[in-house]
């Protein structure tokens, strides 16, 4: 670290033009002080750390060169953005990240005119970035697009299908492959292979054996110019030889922590009258943080923390992640049943799926961020009589919708697909939430949609999956922890297409899809209190529907509210569609269906989310409530006429 002056040159900062007026020799200390503000912040607010620490040098580089927003600066995933919050005019908001009312965790385009593109899913950076030069290009205007993507985002197929499409762009287009090679999990795939291939023939490894055989003669000083040179070499080599046969030239690899390398670099890149190109910058993640630099994920994702100890704030005890009720249980599966495999896209320990991969690593394929591929290839895995299931987020899995339909649901292959984080997830906001799945899926021939209510039916609904081989069948499960319920010792195979009677009653009923039971019996509690005798039940299938429990309680009750974790389209419709199908609302019943709001929802605390959609206990009292106020405001209408 460098010597800091009295004044802080950050405090001088507010927008990248202020940035530019600054000497090439002040941009050390500004990232020295960069660097330390991300950590005082994330230390508050908790978030993506490690991330963004590897990228200060590169963003305050990327700004000072380039005429950000003009040129518009395109960060791949986002979740290494906050030193570039803190540059572009939200440094006195940068403690709100990721809580309600405050900044986003990721580039979102209402926030700042500096985020041209939001972005929190992975891949997407050179498609936009390509967008925005071929549009400046046809209208004849400045500004390039420039992308900075991640190594582990390099894995998923989208990146190479927009640099193929890249040559039209010319000098216009910028790409920053910021190699730190970590990303959430270790990049896997073919690139990782084609590199370690080109590194590993034997032209160069006869040729680098000679020259360490010379080297080794020589002083210690020019042993270590050496490896430098290697190193660069060899880079040359992979890099040149890939991304040149995609139309890109290429430059690099550079360290991305230097910034006298870094800027003259961006300089002559910037002029250039070829393109597009591929810069090739080697970061670390967590860079400066000692205690970042040492963990396992260079605290990729962090609670908040003590910044001199680095000490993470930790949770008070309670029940067991859902998402690790399912691991444990599918290794409890796949010990009594060889032919159950797991697959995940770059979400090992986010899917529950480190221990299967530990227990049983020949069945264990983490395919990297190529989520059709993980679909199409669990297809093939079932047409072939293994059992595998694919676990994937809801919000990712929506990126492999057309492999979903065309190559499992069309072709009835029994794929598993555990459905994490399903819901609302809280700080990722957005871009991260699981409110779709419901609806696409329950809508296709041939799939069976679970939902579970707690860790308890996540067990059953593991085995009876395990057991299903007649079609598609998924388990969706959110983010977070369990109710504390004790787990079976042993699981239950459903009967599909089943639900139950959790509370019975007579004049409301209440069908509950999914972990809005809890709020769905507070809310019984508050109805029968004021005399209204009210049934619960657990659906447990979206699809198929329990058509006989359904049509007894809609022509049982008053009153019928449905309620689920998921958008207009999902459970509720269903209902509906069979009440309309088989006239059961003609004696009078009112049906209300409870769901997401039609709206994007904004990051807060999940509770706060959920009571924000009416999809609390308060939200299911007021609804009963307002249709019966309505029923017997009709009826007094009637007795008037």
């Amino acid at each position: 670290m460098s010597d800091v002056t009295e004044t802080p040159l950050l405090d001088t900062v507010h927008i990248p033009a202020d940035l530019r007026k600054l000497a090439p020799t002040q941009l050390r200390q500004l990232a020295d002080e960069l660097r330390a503000e991300t950590i005082s912040a994330v230390g508050v607010t908790g978030g993506h750390l490690g991330s963004g620490l590897g990228v200060v040098e590169l963003t305050v580089a990327i700004h000072y060169v380039f005429d950000t927003p003009n040129d518009k600066l395109v960060w791949d995933v986002g979740h290494q953005c906050y030193p570039h919050k803190i540059l572009t005019g939200r440094r006195d908001r940068i403690r709100t990240l990721r809580t309600g009312g405050g900044l986003s965790g990721f580039t979102k385009r209402s926030e700042s005119e500096y985020d041209p593109f939001g972005a929190a899913h992975s891949s997407t950076s050179i498609s936009a970035s390509l967008g925005f030069a071929i549009a400046n290009k046809l209208a004849g205007t400045p500004g390039k697009g420039i992308a900075v993507i991640g190594d582990g985002a390099m894995s998923a197929g989208m990146a190479y299908e927009a640099m193929n499409n890249a040559e039209a762009a010319g000098n216009r287009l910028i790409v920053i492959l910021n190699d730190n090679d970590m990303s959430i999990a270790p990049p896997v795939g073919g690139l990782s292979a084609y590199l370690a291939r080109m590194v590993s023939s034997s032209e160069y490894m006869g040729f680098r054996s000679l020259a360490k055989k010379v080297v080794s003669k020589l002083s210690k000083r020019v042993h270590s110019a050496a490896a430098k040179a290697e190193e660069f070499a060899r880079g040359m080599a992979t890099g040149g030889t890939l991304f040149e046969e995609l139309g890109f030239y290429y430059v690099g690899p550079i360290d991305g922590h230097n910034l006298e390398h870094l800027i003259p670099v961006l300089e002559n890149v910037r002029d250039a009258k070829e393109g597009p190109v591929l810069i090739h910058v080697v970061t670390k993640k967590g860079k400066g943080y000692a205690p970042a630099e040492a963990a396992a994920d260079k605290y990729h994702g962090v609670q908040k923390f003590d910044v001199i100890t680095g000490t993470q704030a930790k949770a008070p005890p309670g029940p067991p992640q859902y998402q690790n009720v399912f691991g444990a249980q599918l290794v409890k599966e796949a010990a009594r049943d060889e032919r159950i495999v797991a697959i995940t896209a770059a979400m090992p320990s986010g899917t529950g799926l480190d221990a299967f991969a530990k227990n049983y690593p020949d069945r264990f394929f983490d395919v990297g961020i190529a989520e059709q591929h993980a679909v199409t290839f669990a297809a093939g895995l079932a047409a072939q009589g293994m059992r595998p299931f694919c676990a994937i987020y809801s919000t990712f899995l929506q990126r492999a919708y057309d492999q979903v339909v065309h190559d499992v649901a069309i072709q009835n292959l029994p794929v598993r697909f555990a459905i994490d984080r399903a819901g609302l997830v809280g700080a990722d906001g957005a871009t991260h939430a699981g409110s779709f799945d419901v609806t696409y899926l329950a809508t296709l021939p041939n799939f069976v949609v679970m939902a579970a209510a707690d860790e308890a039916e996540l067990v059953h609904m593991t085995h009876t999956a395990a057991c299903h081989d007649s079609g598609p069948i998924a388990l969706r499960y959110p983010r977070g922890n369990g109710t504390g319920i004790d787990l079976p010792a042993t699981p239950e195979r459903l009967e599909i297409g089943k639900g139950r009677i959790v509370r019975e009653g007579k004049k409301v009923a209440i069908l509950s899809l999914g972990t809005r039971l809890g709020e769905a019996l507070k809310a019984a509690d508050a109805l029968d209190a004021k005399g209204l005798s009210t049934t619960v039940a657990d659906l447990r299938f979206a699809k198929p529907l329990d058509e006989a429990l359904i049509r007894r309680l809609l022509t049982t009750h008053e009153v019928a509210v449905t309620i689920e974790e998921g958008s207009v389209g999902g459970l509720g419709a269903h209902v509906l569609t069979l009440a309309s199908d088989e006239g059961l609302t003609d004696g009078g019943l009112k049906i209300r269906t409870m769901r997401l709001p039609d709206t994007f929802q904004d990051q807060d605390k999940p509770e706060l989310q959920y009571a924000q959609a009416g999809l609390d206990a308060d939200g299911i009292v007021e609804t009963v409530l307002k249709a019966l106020r309505h029923n017997d405001a009709g009826v007094a209408e009637g007795a008037r006429a």
